[in-house]
């Protein structure tokens, strides 16, 4: 009986944690919109500086680059947030397109630690009313039971009680 009910919460657990899934991915991809929005202004205020002085993107930071140590410094700076612009835009890109269960697969494309960062700190939990999250709860839950289940089996099956026949 107690094993049940050790279970059954296992399966609460995970229906817990996993249903929260589908709002903090959304969350991700608003903060992640946000940083590219910023970025984009940058990166477009960069551009612009760089054809009025008759320069393309990579020849503006070619020059930079042979402006001296300030200007090598900035050089490594802006290659580092178009490179960071280029990336964060590919992953907004990717998780707009993607349903939430898709999302999911591809968790991948929640890497940016300050993002990842920023999202779950100001992340709260919420009972999940939506069909995503119906479903990531009743996958947590099933998967929860799976795995406590499955360990208890273990367990029984390496310590459990040997019959001694007389």
């Amino acid at each position: 009986m107690f094993l049940r009910a050790v279970t059954f919460a296992g399966g609460l657990a995970g229906a817990a944690g996993l249903s929260q899934f589908p709002e903090y991915s959304q969350q991700y991809t608003q903060r992640l919109a946000g940083a590219v929005d910023e970025l984009s202004r940058f990166v477009a205020e960069f551009d612009t500086d760089a054809t009025e002085q008759g320069f393309t993107r990579d020849e503006a930071l070619a020059d930079l680059q042979q402006g001296g140590q300030m200007g090598a410094a900035r050089a490594q700076t802006m290659g580092e947030t178009l490179a960071r612009y280029n990336r964060l835009s590919a992953d907004l890109i990717a998780l707009r397109e993607a349903g939430p269960f898709t999302r999911a697969y591809n968790a991948g494309s929640l890497t940016d630690a300050e993002i990842a960062t920023a999202a779950w700190s100001d992340f709260k939990p919420a009972l999940p009313l939506t069909f995503e999250g119906a479903v990531f709860a009743g996958l947590g839950f099933f998967g929860g039971l799976g795995l406590l289940t499955g360990l208890f089996g273990l367990l029984k099956m390496l310590f459990g009680r040997r019959g001694v026949r007389a």
